[in-house]
């Protein structure tokens, strides 16, 4: 009687957090956010203090957009072609010379807004330099296979920054002063940089003949990219409500003082929730990993009720109330994010990684310049009313994109054709 073949059993992958190398570069990423999204708190109150303009909220959001758009191409080809971590660790260490400068003009009481202006143009040029390296060096790390788990833990924990980063934030404005709230986030991004080292280093794949010109290597990752209809597609889709919906987060201040009249502490709380709403979505991500199949039905549904709650949390004449409200829309916000962002990583070679990664810091630069056009439509008619028109335009592009795209529905059977190649590769 012949021997039955045993069954075959899918292979266990490990927890992210049982590697070492993957916990120092996680614990850097954390602080890295937790003063980036500190600092972004400080930097509204203080625009919006120093100027009494809700268009200069949208300046300040556009001084980090424009130039991380432009310079978001040159950050994936450096990233491809430079060790990693040290590229990282100069983008930071400029970073934690132009926020020290700013904290001393701050102390010294000789800060002005074109003071927040450079700096903060200073930010868009370096933090797309560094990010697409960050995401190929946690590819590197953790392997493909566990790329989904590792982008949902790293989801969740820096979600979380954007809780304690502007809560704590708001309080210190109210307890100590926007000066000691400031020099927490300096304190912050030094602990950034020194939790790096513990993360080895990495060089981009190495070519058998000369390097190409840089120039040469970005028309390279763009002829990919147009080669790829659906990675276009992808990014477009992660771009398009983003771009109408994400410009409440800029106009926080302006609720907080003038439509709730909740101070800085309530305004912390504003910003933080998007951050608690970011940890919820990770929580959800990681346990839906295995169910490829679901993947684009819960990004449609996360993406149209992220634009509509928003809408109805612009709307609310009530605090608490709009905080639940934009508890559970920022959850979907981070549920939509997380899984168009994995998918989009498990379709790309390892060779172009940090190009691809590059255009998807475009499609973050992008919405940031959407707070200009909001910004200056609340000067006209409020706040609520402009965030509202924003947010429902958001939830029709949602709409329009599964309506027309037959390659983005057919997202779910590519995303699980590449995770099967993954799985036969050695």
């Amino acid at each position: 009687m012949p021997t039955p073949e045993p069954t075959a059993q899918p292979r266990r992958v490990p927890s992210p957090l049982k590697n070492r190398q993957y916990r120092w570069l996680l614990g850097s990423n954390v602080t890295f956010f937790l003063a980036l999204h500190g600092q972004s708190v400080v930097r509204s109150w203080l625009a919006f203090e120093l100027t009494g303009s809700k268009l200069a909220l949208g300046q300040i959001a556009a001084a980090v957009a424009i130039p991380m758009l432009l310079m978001a191409p040159f950050g994936g080809v450096i990233a491809d072609r430079m060790e990693r971590r040290r590229l990282i660790l100069v983008a930071q260490g400029a970073l934690l010379a132009s926020e020290s400068t700013m904290l001393a003009l701050l102390v010294t009481d000789r800060l002005r807004f074109w003071h927040l202006l450079c700096a903060t143009v200073l930010m868009g040029l370096l933090f797309p330099i560094s990010m697409p390296a960050r995401q190929a060096i946690a590819v590197k790390v953790v392997g493909r296979e566990a790329l989904t788990a590792a982008m949902a833990i790293s989801m969740g924990a820096i979600s979380a920054t954007r809780v304690l980063g502007p809560l704590v934030s708001g309080l210190l404005i109210d307890s100590l002063g926007v000066q000691g709230a400031y020099a927490l986030g300096v304190g912050l991004y030094t602990v950034a940089m020194f939790t790096l080292l513990g993360v080895p280093r990495d060089r981009a794949p190495a070519l058998s003949g000369p390097r190409p010109p840089l120039l040469h290597e970005m028309a390279e990752g763009f002829r990919f990219l147009l080669g790829h209809r659906l990675l276009r597609v992808l990014m477009l889709f992660g771009l398009v409500p983003m771009f109408l919906a994400m410009p409440t987060q800029q106009l926080m201040v302006v609720f907080a003082q003038e439509v709730w009249n909740v101070g800085s502490a309530g305004f912390g709380v504003l910003q933080g929730i998007s951050g608690a709403g970011g940890v919820v979505g990770a929580v959800v991500v990681a346990g839906m990993q295995r169910k490829a199949s679901a993947r684009l039905r819960v990004m449609m549904v996360s993406g149209l009720g992220f634009a509509l709650l928003l809408g109805l949390f612009a709307l609310s004449p009530y605090f608490w109330p709009a905080v639940a409200l934009a508890l559970v829309g920022y959850t979907m916000s981070a549920i939509y994010s997380t899984l168009n962002g994995s998918a989009i990583q498990l379709l790309v070679p390892d060779a172009v990684r940090g190009r691809v990664s590059s255009f998807m810091m475009m499609s973050v630069s992008l919405p940031l310049l959407g707070a200009l056009p909001v910004g200056a439509l609340a000067d006209q008619v409020g706040a609520p009313a402009a965030v509202a028109s924003a947010c429902g335009l958001g939830a029709v592009a949602v709409v329009l994109f599964w309506i027309t795209s037959p390659t983005l529905r057919g997202l779910d059977k590519a995303v699980a054709d590449s995770e099967a190649i993954l799985r036969q590769d050695p």
